[in-house]
């Protein structure tokens, strides 16, 4: 039963003072897998670390650079990280895998849109002109590898696979070392944004895929839009979208975890400062997280800022 000043306090009061609980046990280090250089997951992730490192002060909270999703359950499966971001469907994917052999959710955080990014002087206009091209799918590990194998075995593409990691892919379309870019990322994503200072770019439209993904892998994809405002110059199109997690060992206490999903939802407005999509974190889709189940320390605490 919520106390009459809770009530009156409402959510967001209730998760700064869990957030601010003296009683939690950290553990001496606490570890989140986040993603490559040039990922929201990435940035997302560092800033998620710093305002852990400060509710946990004799904590040592380390922010572990990833190839990102797949790479992030590998850790969670090795038991090498505690906290992990990921996409949706690798998630999935990894747990019919047995890798990691079993998971929990602290929070659904926002959505990835799956982008196909070109130069603007580039011949390719669709998919399928990505046939015999070198395209970057993303570093090895990544969710960004994963969506993409499943997008071009759905299109029957067959494009020259080139694994490179977000900052490396703009450098490497610049050069013209490769034809094209697939990122799973949120949105702008920074590497993109970067190349932009250098170099006109354009986005392959993916949206018709999405039927065809669903079909193929189960309702984990979303049709969106990514608007005009999101890059300079660069008119809107038409994509796809997964649901991100941040995971959490199953092994974590019930205390720490409502303490680090307090937290979370505090500062959800400093994690994704420069993310717009980031800034959809919030409690009403937090707990969104099936097919995979919350930690007993997330539910808790969804609980207890329940209406």
């Amino acid at each position: 039963m919520l106390s009459r000043r809770a009530l009156l306090l409402g959510s967001a009061g209730l998760a700064l003072a869990a957030c601010e609980d003296t009683t939690v046990r950290a553990p001496a280090e606490l570890r989140i897998a986040t993603g490559p250089p040039g990922a929201v997951f990435r940035e997302v992730g560092a800033a998620l670390a710093d305002v852990l490192a400060e509710r946990f002060p004799d904590s040592r909270v380390r922010a572990i650079p990833t190839g990102a999703s797949v790479d992030n359950l590998r850790l969670l499966h090795a038991r090498r990280t505690d906290l992990a971001l990921a996409a949706l469907d690798a998630v999935v994917a990894g747990l019919a895998a047995k890798v990691p052999a079993s998971t929990t959710a602290v929070a659904r955080l926002y959505d990835s849109f799956l982008q196909l990014v070109v130069r603007d002087d580039s011949p390719i206009e669709r998919l399928a002109d990505l046939d015999g091209r070198a395209v970057s799918i993303g570093a090895r590990g990544s969710g960004t590898e994963f969506i993409t194998g499943r997008v071009l075995k759905v299109a029957a593409v067959r494009a020259r696979a080139v694994n490179l990691d977000q900052a490396s892919s703009s450098t490497a379309l610049a050069e013209h070392r490769i034809d094209a870019w697939f990122t799973l990322t949120g949105v702008p994503t920074p590497a993109i944004t970067d190349l932009l200072r250098r170099v006109q770019l354009r986005l392959i439209p993916l949206r018709d895929l999405v039927k065809p993904m669903n079909d193929e892998y189960g309702e984990q994809y979303a049709p969106a839009t990514i608007a005009s405002s999101a890059y300079s110059r660069v008119p809107a199109n038409e994509t796809m979208t997964v649901a991100n997690l941040l995971l959490a060992q199953p092994s974590l206490g019930t205390d720490l975890v409502e303490a680090v999903t307090a937290a979370l939802f505090a500062e959800r407005a400093r994690i994704a400062h420069g993310h717009p999509e980031a800034n959809r974190i919030n409690v009403r889709t937090g707990i969104a997280t099936s097919p995979v189940p919350l930690h007993p320390g997330a539910a808790r605490y969804y609980r207890s800022v329940k209406p």
